[in-house]
């Protein structure tokens, strides 16, 4: 019985903290240290300095783990606030899950790269709506907006519309392409190869529902 009520108690606890959040406006990142975020391949790859999270390092994603949303989101707001430098190459996951090592398989990709030799830049629904635009320098700060409500999806970088995608009316969706879908799961910060240094010094998330 004590169990029973346990685990009712965590449910409603979790249910009141979601609610609470809803339509506010949440920081992931605290400034100080990556409480609440879990690294997966090279966790020295991430480091927080002067109140950012520096990726600099082989293949890594940090993944947000902590108790906003549960880290399990589905229709949500998502602000980052980002600096690249020359040739970097990085990536925000949506809908994604932990992944001890690799690329995650699970959600979309949005791209982070004004340089990079990859010819897919900023705004890129990873593979499948593509930006070939460079909208902003390396070296500056610049707003990631990404909206994510049902089966659509809406990049803003510095408030300008970049990229819309809506998956049920992508008639060219390779039949391979699996769990990269829109679904639900946590977000994830990539750190892409030793070259590539970012910056990131906000990550803020609104719930939708």
């Amino acid at each position: 019985m004590k169990n029973v009520m346990l685990t009712l108690a965590i449910l409603l606890a979790i249910s009141f903290t979601s609610s609470a959040q809803k339509g506010k406006w949440v920081e992931l990142f605290n400034g100080k240290n990556l409480e609440g975020w879990k690294i997966s391949e090279n966790p020295s790859s991430f480091s927080v300095v002067d109140g950012t999270i520096k990726i600099d390092g082989p293949r890594a994603h940090a993944f947000y783990a902590g108790p906003v949303g549960n880290h399990d989101f589905k229709n949500f707001e998502l602000k980052v606030e980002v600096k690249t430098m020359p040739k970097a190459n990085s990536g925000i996951f949506i809908h994604t899950t932990y992944q001890e090592t690799g690329w995650p398989n699970k959600g979309y990709e949005v791209q982070v790269n004004q340089s990079h030799g990859d010819w897919r830049k900023s705004g890129s629904l990873y593979s499948f709506n593509d930006v070939r635009e460079v909208y902003v320098n390396d070296g500056e700060w610049y707003t990631y907006h990404i909206i994510v409500n049902g089966d659509k999806a809406t990049v803003k970088i510095n408030d300008k519309v970049v990229m819309e995608y809506d998956e049920s009316e992508d008639q060219n969706r390779p039949a391979n392409a699996g769990e990269k879908k829109f679904d639900r799961g946590t977000i994830a910060l990539q750190a892409h190869d030793p070259e590539s240094e970012i910056y990131y010094r906000s990550v803020k998330i609104k719930l939708l529902d």
